[in-house]
């Protein structure tokens, strides 16, 4: 039988991370993914559908989860879905399904917000356009120098900026 889950979404709200007696850390947290919506062939609008599942990251990824992750940033998870019951506060039983994660990538994360500072410049590229020291004569193509190769992908301007 296989049980494997594979998600792509955002988490919902920074990671809660537990220190169990053992010393092993535990991670939960929500994780949203969306359908599209579309437009049917007649005209009916199809809404976005958006399902929230409940991830728990054990030891390892629950340390990457706790320091790099927070809400709003995109991840990839693949894990094992198990559901377990548990009785609320009026003593009535309740069921939870979890996405237990196996792997886990960081597709987009968002940086911390930092408490006001003064505002970061952003890098400069590493390439310069062309200088003219004199108006250019334009009677036949001018002749622009490209910038090296930056990043080893062939083409000639740096990658964007994340």
């Amino acid at each position: 039988m296989l049980n494997k889950v594979q998600l792509i979404g955002h988490l919902g709200k920074d990671p809660e991370v537990r220190t169990l007696d053992g010393g092993s850390k535990v991670c939960q947290f929500t994780l949203a993914t969306t359908e599209k919506g579309y437009t049917l062939q007649n005209g009916t609008q199809v809404p976005d559908r958006t399902e929230w599942h409940n991830i728990v990251m054990w030891k390892g990824l629950a340390e990457v989860a706790e320091k790099h992750l927070h809400k709003g940033d995109k991840i990839y998870v693949e894990g094992k879905i198990r559901t377990r019951s548990y009785e609320d506060n009026k003593q009535i039983k309740r069921y939870i399904t979890e996405i237990f994660v196996d792997n886990m990538e960081m597709l987009v994360v968002k940086q911390p917000q930092q408490v006001q500072q003064a505002p970061v410049q952003q890098p400069q590229p590493q390439y310069q356009s062309p200088q003219y020291t004199q108006q250019p004569q334009y009677t036949q193509q001018p002749q622009y120098q490209f910038p090296p190769n930056v990043d080893g992908d062939g083409l000639p301007f740096p990658p964007p900026y994340r």
